[in-house]
């Protein structure tokens, strides 16, 4: 979730409940759309899927709130906050009619298929005030289609972190920054930055704080390009791997505020370590 959107998400659901509970599906209230990009074909990254409840969103572009990246034919990656109870307005294990959604570029249509979710795993150590540890996986109900998944980047010292890699970043949010969402699949191409550059750019406040470690910095010193509110769990990738996911940000597109990613290395370590415990289940 981009920071800016914070409250607004969670007042917006919050007074949107009523009128779900009276049977009116309340409009889409998602958290990222790539801004400065263009429509893509979801051929060409079957791996981009979106995260859909029409109970909690609407009919409207299949419910669709969050992105994600599936990495396996079970598994799929996608922000830690795209589960929070700020997003959805109840805990996630309420929202009976949550599912991926694959193969499905545009919204409106009916293409594609759409999975139950068999269970999820929210990385416990999620700080939702500093955004460190933005992961969650979501278990598909039954395998989807073979050669659809995204290889990772989960070693640290892979040169596709370098900064400067050309990056392409995925989603259905917002196309300028104006809560003007799109019903087609976007992609927007951009570059990894320097840490430094996001370690100016957020310090520490009430918008989250960059730490290299967990985090990827990338956009365009210029701005003018970036994921934004609705793209959120969303890939981005360099030379056809997954080096983050769209987690926060300040703005859309901002000179000098870029986009900030959860860091895949540092997620398959966290996935793996919980999935070492005992975790996910």
């Amino acid at each position: 979730m981009r920071p800016r959107l914070r409250s607004l998400v969670a007042a917006a659901v919050a007074v949107l409940l009523p009128s779900a509970v009276l049977g009116q599906a309340p409009p889409a209230a998602a958290d990222g759309v790539v801004v400065g990009g263009q429509p893509v074909r979801i051929d060409d990254s079957p791996w981009t899927v979106a995260l859909t409840s029409r109970k909690r969103f609407g009919d409207e572009r299949s419910g669709q709130f969050c992105a994600g990246v599936l990495v396996s034919r079970e598994a799929v990656l996608t922000a830690a906050h795209c589960l929070a109870e700020e997003t959805l307005g109840v805990h996630w294990s309420k929202v009976g009619d949550l599912a991926v959604v694959a193969g499905r570029g545009d919204l409106t249509s009916t293409a594609g298929k759409e999975f139950g979710i068999e269970r999820v795993w929210v990385n416990p150590d999620y700080d939702s005030w500093t955004n460190a540890g933005d992961v969650a996986v979501l278990y598909l109900d039954r395998p989807a289609a073979t050669g659809r998944s995204l290889r990772l980047a989960a070693k640290p010292d892979d040169p596709v972190y370098e900064p400067g890699s050309p990056a392409r970043v995925y989603g259905w949010g917002e196309t300028r920054g104006d809560a003007g969402y799109p019903t087609t699949l976007h992609a927007a191409d951009i570059e990894v930055l320097p840490d430094a550059v996001c370690e100016r750019a957020y310090p520490g406040s009430s918008e989250g704080r960059y730490a290299a470690e967990s985090m990827v910095c990338a956009g365009l010193m210029r701005g003018g390009r970036d994921a934004c509110q609705g793209d959120s769990g969303g890939p981005l990738v360099v030379r056809g791997r997954l080096v983050g996911l769209v987690s926060w940000g300040q703005g859309c597109g901002e000179k000098g505020r870029p986009g900030v990613y959860t860091r895949i290395s540092a997620a398959v370590a966290t996935v793996r370590d919980a999935a070492g415990s005992g975790e996910p289940s």
